[in-house]
């Protein structure tokens, strides 16, 4: 009797042929094994960079993605871009249909689609030079990412580009909103 396998990579990098009808292997398979940049790598790429651009950015105040351009725009000496074929402006500013219409190769692109888009945005990333794919918080395409790594891009998934830069600048509060005051005194009640 011939068993079908499946490799699996394991957190450590590592990787195993187990029978795909296996328990374990379907544990393994549910569970995420890309790992993506630590918080000083993380903060290093916020560092460096002078240009972002909002793939599947709204002009829909009440979307994340449009929160997260006001927060860029108001909190950081960052060059926004917004990127929305369906869009002429949002906040104010002249949006793009794709990434190769940007006036210049933004440092990263953060990125406000469905998991299954990534691949191609990963794609359109490459085709214009870019060095870093910044995916929104609450997205993972673990498979985009291992194949954006092996093809040169930094890879930053499952994260907010806004709660990290807060968090880096102190402006961090408990639901991530700047509340402008930053101090190490407990509060006295």
């Amino acid at each position: 009797m011939m068993t079908d396998l499946v490799e699996t990579r394991l957190q450590n990098g590592l990787t195993c042929a187990l029978p795909a009808s296996s328990p374990l292997a379907k544990l393994l398979h549910s569970q995420r094994t890309w790992t993506g940049p630590d918080a000083k790598q993380r903060l290093q790429i916020l560092r460096n960079a002078r240009s972002i651009a909002i793939v599947g950015a709204s002009p829909n105040p009440a979307r994340s993605s449009f929160f997260v351009g006001t927060y860029l725009q108001q909190s950081s000496d960052y060059r926004v871009y917004f990127v929305n074929p369906n869009a002429d402006e949002i906040l104010g500013q002249k949006a793009y249909p794709d990434l190769a219409s940007l006036p210049e190769v933004p440092d990263i692109v953060d990125v406000f689609r469905k998991p299954s888009d990534i691949p191609s945005v990963v794609d359109e990333v490459l085709a214009i030079g870019a060095k870093t794919i910044w995916v929104q918080l609450g997205i993972w395409n673990e498979e985009a990412a291992y194949d954006a790594e092996a093809r040169g891009l930094t890879v930053v998934m499952d994260r907010c580009i806004k709660v990290e830069h807060a968090r880096f600048h102190g402006g961090l509060h408990l639901l991530g909103f700047d509340t402008g005051q930053i101090s190490a005194r407990k509060q006295i009640r």
